[in-house]
């Protein structure tokens, strides 16, 4: 009986304090096959859309470019990948019954969703519009946003951990190596300048 008592307590305290475990159950409740057949159908049309732009791109030839190096071939790529996928997507999406009359329409986002989903839009907004391009180098623009980013969005479970200033350090470090990684493989091995 103590044992049952045991497991009928933690049941209880998950259900007032349900932590990650209850955001992600909220945050599922989010994804249906109904969804995932609309979400695919945006990423397919998204994917052929870089394509083709990168396709339509100036590949340089009268600088001698060499073809691997060509402006747009790894957006290109990128594209077509974006499109195998989502493709994947919407085939398990049908598979699951996105388009039967009956099929589970997504919940509505809660405000928690919607603030945390507030919150990255404005942070790469930020970055995009102050950051990149008005002084600073990209490898500390890039950076500050990702070390911000991480250190936002990881903030609620370090401090309920006491852990806000080790999360500070760890998001500090893994920014600089992002933007000094992201700026050195673009500029070396895809020669691309970035400001």
């Amino acid at each position: 009986m103590a044992r049952h008592g045991g497991v009928i307590k933690r049941m209880q305290s998950s259900k007032e304090n349900p932590g990650l475990d209850g955001a992600a159950h909220s945050a599922g409740s989010l994804i249906t096959p109904r969804s995932d057949f609309i979400a695919a159908l945006g990423w397919i049309a998204f994917g052929i859309a870089v394509a083709i732009g990168s396709w339509q791109m100036d590949r340089l030839e009268n600088q001698d470019v060499a073809p691997y190096a060509v402006p747009g071939l790894l957006p290109f790529f990128l594209g077509l990948a974006i499109v195998f996928f989502s493709t994947l997507m919407l085939a398990r999406a049908w598979r699951q019954g996105a388009l039967a009359k009956d099929a589970i329409q997504a919940a509505g986002m809660s405000m928690a969703e919607r603030k945390r989903f507030l919150i990255v839009l404005s942070l790469c907004l930020t970055f995009g519009i102050i950051l990149v391009g008005h002084g600073l180098p990209f490898w500390l623009a890039g950076a500050i946003f990702v070390s911000a980013t991480i250190s936002v969005l990881q903030y609620p479970q370090r401090r309920a951990a006491n852990q806000v200033v080790r999360g500070i350090a760890l998001s500090i470090v893994i920014g600089l190596c992002a933007g000094f990684g992201v700026t050195l493989v673009f500029q070396e091995f895809f020669l691309v300048r970035f400001p």
